[in-house]
């Protein structure tokens, strides 16, 4: 048998191993609400781990290795979570409501949140995005720069609500 049999079935093995998901630098800053969805995703992973394993020789082994890595991860973050519940509302603080006016007068509503609990299209922002950086800090009325890949927006904080 040459060598590139070998190597084939080496590869083969390999490539049922799952890439593991990368954990962030940053401090793992999570809302009340978002410690709460990492706690039902470990349940939720576990559940399915059990589900899998349960089915014995009838267990989708690359399903198991792929549940098995989200788990990892999951517990990491949630081992790591520090729940940040802001108490005031005069400063943009992770978990605050925060409303903002472009130079167009454009209105837009965002809550900053942790990472794993970000969702754009729901007006969730990670603290540590650009525009989480930006707001981060500010009071009402400040005008900060959000620094953007196609240019910078100055914005007016014209609203700090509590969650």
């Amino acid at each position: 048998m040459s060598r590139a049999f070998v190597n084939e079935d080496n590869a083969a093995a390999q490539a049922d191993q799952p890439v593991e998901r990368q954990v962030s630098a940053q401090p793992n800053y999570v809302t009340p609400s978002g410690l709460a969805e990492l706690q039902a995703r470990v349940a939720q992973l576990q559940a399915l781990h059990s589900q899998q394993t349960a089915r014995g020789d009838q267990a989708d082994k690359q399903r198991i290795a792929d549940i098995e890595r989200d788990l990892r991860y999951f517990n990491l973050r949630l081992q790591s979570a520090q729940v940040v519940a802001p108490t005031s509302s005069d400063q943009v603080r992770i978990g605050h409501w925060v409303t903002f006016a472009d130079e167009l007068d454009q209105q837009q509503r965002v809550q900053l949140v942790g990472e794993d609990q970000a969702d754009a299209a729901s007006g969730l922002i990670n603290w540590g995005s650009p525009l989480g950086r930006a707001l981060l800090g500010a009071k009402l009325g400040d005008e900060v720069v959000w620094q953007r890949p196609v240019g910078d927006l100055c914005i007016e904080v014209i609203a700090i609500e509590l969650p």
